[in-house]
């Protein structure tokens, strides 16, 4: 019997190919799952990054002393490409727009107005910034549990 030959192939092909079923199965679900974290991850990194250098960019604008109607038109203007702070800022401007057209009402009045409408961007913003969190969340504190199986 030769040495050289008595040493079981020990290669990732050989032993992926001769596992059992259920083992090639489990190895299949945490390479999807794998897949698809990575996939997200990437896909959250850019999308807060564009979100971050958006709002910045926002921010400058806001505060340089800009009128607000001309920050509403270029928010109304590019409302696919505007982050989201110029979305919610978008959103309170039209109600209090809308607000003041209203005959005797105060800006106290319209303030709970405007807040709510910048309340409910704001979280639909944020539900968008979060997606696939929780699919993130049950993959990393499963997988370790599958993988042991």
């Amino acid at each position: 019997m030769n040495p050289a030959n008595a040493a079981p192939d020990m290669s990732i092909l050989h032993l992926i190919t001769n596992a059992s079923v259920l083992v090639q199965v489990v190895m299949a679900i945490l390479l999807l799952t794998s897949l698809f974290s990575w996939y997200y991850i990437f896909l959250k990194y850019f999308a807060l990054r564009r979100a971050n250098t958006l709002a910045v960019e926002f921010e400058k604008q806001f505060w340089s002393g800009a009128e607000l109607n001309d920050l509403h038109q270029r928010a109304m203007s590019s409302r696919e490409q505007a982050g989201s702070m110029e979305r919610i800022f978008e959103a309170g401007y039209r109600e209090f727009m809308k607000l003041r057209k209203q005959p005797g009402i105060f800006f106290f009045q319209a303030e709970d107005g405007i807040r709510r409408a910048m309340r409910a961007t704001y979280q639909r913003e944020m539900d968008e910034l979060e997606s696939h969190l929780p699919f993130l969340a049950s993959v990393g504190s499963v997988s370790p549990y599958i993988g042991l199986f």
